[in-house]
């Protein structure tokens, strides 16, 4: 998928809800606001990043898709947009990452004290506006929510230098780390709008499997993709010897000197043989395979909704399981 014919997607799918991202954003700048001006100057120079904004699109796209028409989802939305961005925040600090969305990091610009602090600051805004809805299945879905996240955090540093995961744990890492919020995200739009214990489920089902899909193409794009386009640092999982189902898969495939050499690069965090890596990778079909993944898990996101009424919004969520296996940002 080109450049232009992803931003074309990507424009399609917002467009169907332009009104109801407008009334987010409007949601997250007053609920930025803090006395304290260093908390508002990090929040406001992540929030301003930009991004897909996935998480929010979804609750918007799935309440909408069951005709709901009150005003909590846009709550719901800033809400679990506030829960990725301090994930974001506290992420880069443990990862030393320097570039996200091509843009310096605020643990880059703001020192990791600040970050970490103020990540801290827009996990406890988030539950006051949850308590703000006075919904208790709203509480429990987006508390479980971030505990397994946190897990999925710790997890992935035990698996960190690891060269002996298993694809399994590292699905679970996806599973707990990202797919939980789109989870949790498309529950919230489905709870909201009435849908009932069975249909939240099957929205739980779809977010689980597109955020999935996203993370094993994020993989692929780490090996495959182009600096300038992903607004990360290509190779930045190698360097910090997190073994992704790429370098899994060859180490389970390759030949014996390619997984002495991974084995090796994951164990020292060493990116001075990226390209060698990067070549292996190619030729043995670990990022067909990691592709492949990725394309079940979105046709499983797809699957789970068959039951939604067919509207403009079940086609932009059918889209954007489509746009996530097919993109190079």
């Amino acid at each position: 998928m080109s450049a232009a014919t992803q931003n074309a997607t990507q424009n399609t799918i917002t467009q169907t809800i332009a009104a109801d991202m407008d009334a987010v954003n409007l949601v997250i700048r007053k609920s930025l606001h803090s006395e304290v001006s260093l908390v508002n100057q990090i929040a406001e120079y992540i929030i301003s990043a930009g991004g897909k904004r996935i998480r929010p699109v979804l609750v918007l796209l799935v309440a909408n898709a069951w005709s709901y028409q009150g005003t909590a989802h846009h709550e719901l939305a800033a809400v679990v947009e506030f829960i990725h961005t301090a994930t974001l925040l506290h992420d880069d600090v443990v990862d030393e990452s320097s570039l996200r969305r091509g843009r310096a990091t605020a643990n880059a610009l703001f020192g990791n004290a600040a970050s970490v602090l103020v990540g801290d600051f827009l996990y406890s805004r988030s539950f006051q506006m949850m308590v703000g809805l006075n919904n208790m299945r709203v509480m429990q879905i987006l508390s479980d929510a971030t505990n397994v996240i946190a897990e999925g955090e710790v997890q992935q540093l035990l698996n960190m230098h690891d060269p002996d995961v298993t694809q399994e744990r590292y699905l679970q890492v996806i599973r707990s780390k990202t797919a939980k919020l789109f989870e949790a995200a498309a529950e919230l739009g489905a709870l909201v709008a009435g849908a009932n214990d069975e249909q939240i489920a099957a929205a739980g089902e779809y977010g689980r499997s597109l955020g999935t899909a996203f993370q094993l193409i994020d993989d692929v794009l780490d090996y495959a993709g182009d600096a300038a386009e992903i607004g990360k640092n290509v190779g930045d999982d190698l360097r910090e010897g997190k073994p992704t189902l790429p370098l899994i898969y060859l180490m389970e495939n390759g030949t014996p000197e390619q997984r002495e050499l991974v084995r090796s690069c994951i164990e020292q965090g060493d990116e001075q043989h990226f390209d060698t890596i990067l070549a292996a990778i190619t030729t043995s079909g670990a990022l067909d395979f990691t592709r492949e993944q990725a394309v079940i898990a979105a046709k499983r996101a797809s699957e789970a909704i068959a039951g939604l009424p067919d509207s403009v919004y079940k086609e932009s969520l059918l889209q954007l399981a489509h746009f996530s296996v097919h993109r190079n940002h």
